[in-house]
């Protein structure tokens, strides 16, 4: 098991454990390093923050994790060391999480649409104080029985393309990256085959700040990986990595610590956000 795990979330988002619960956890598993993402929101990273402060060995980076548009699907920007109090990062988040909300309901529409009757209410429940997302969609399709496996509802319904897809408010890849950084951060490109070829788009994102690729994820083969790292020393970019934990689905998800990222990983971005003068790491 690795001791470095980049890429995690929390209720914040659409994650089952609590931020104090995720370090927590992390630090009962020996991680050194840990960085809290949750989709479009920071809200987790000052509880998180105060709750790693108990545990002196661990170290927490302060992070978040953009969701943006393509034609053909979706691409993700991880920010570390952002600062999350900033007013403009809050602003330009809330209106991604509002666009979210009008997004699940319009899911829900189509899913009844299609013969798929779940509450909108029971998503709400299960989201609890988090920002609603598929993920919590598709637990609400898996309890009422429409589904037999919680991948099923993103490969048959909701994923990118599916007939109860709805978009939302839209970002492109290149507008993320330049949030990270004005908002004092280290924007990362995620899971990076998901979005087709990738080369091109880090070709393009490195103009506008890119500083890493995640080339270890739970998702890759050793071929993607290698690949990722060839890329990654070709742009003079950081090889960053994480499992992507929510825990929402045991059985598909990634556990803490489960992707060998190695320590050099994490100890480039801190060098780096340390070069830059950004928001320190840790308690």
């Amino acid at each position: 098991m690795s001791r470095f795990d980049l890429h995690l979330h929390s209720t914040a988002s659409d994650g089952r454990l609590t931020p104090e619960e995720l370090v927590a956890r992390a630090a009962g598993l020996g991680m050194r390093v840990i960085a809290l993402t949750d989709h479009d929101s920071v809200d987790g990273v000052a509880p998180a923050l105060k709750a790693a402060a108990a545990f002196p060995r661990l170290r927490l980076i302060p992070g978040v994790e953009i969701s943006t548009d393509l034609a053909d699907g979706e691409a993700h920007v991880l920010g570390y060391f952002i600062d999350y109090t900033s007013d403009m990062l809050k602003a330009a988040l809330e209106k991604f999480r509002h666009s979210r909300l009008g997004r699940g309901r319009g899911m829900v529409a189509k899913l009844a649409g299609l013969g798929i009757d779940i509450d909108w209410s029971r998503v709400q429940e299960i989201a609890g104080d988090g920002s609603i997302g598929r993920p919590h969609i598709a637990l609400a399709m898996l309890e009422k029985g429409y589904i037999s496996t919680f991948e099923e509802a993103f490969d048959k319904y909701i994923g990118h393309g599916g007939p109860a897809y709805v978009e939302r408010e839209k970002m492109t890849p290149a507008e993320a990256v330049e949030l990270v950084v004005k908002s004092g951060g280290l924007p990362v490109l995620a899971h990076p085959f998901t979005v087709g070829e990738p080369e091109p788009m880090i070709a393009a994102l490195k103009k506008s700040g890119l500083v890493g690729i995640e080339a270890y994820y739970k998702e890759q083969t050793a071929e993607q990986t290698e690949a990722m790292l060839e890329l990654a020393g070709r742009y003079g970019l950081i090889a960053t990595g994480g499992s992507d934990y929510h825990g929402i689905d045991d059985s598909r998800d990634a556990m803490v610590g489960s992707v060998d990222v190695p320590r050099e990983a994490a100890d480039k971005l801190i060098a780096l956000a340390e070069a830059r003068s950004l928001k320190p790491a840790g308690p």
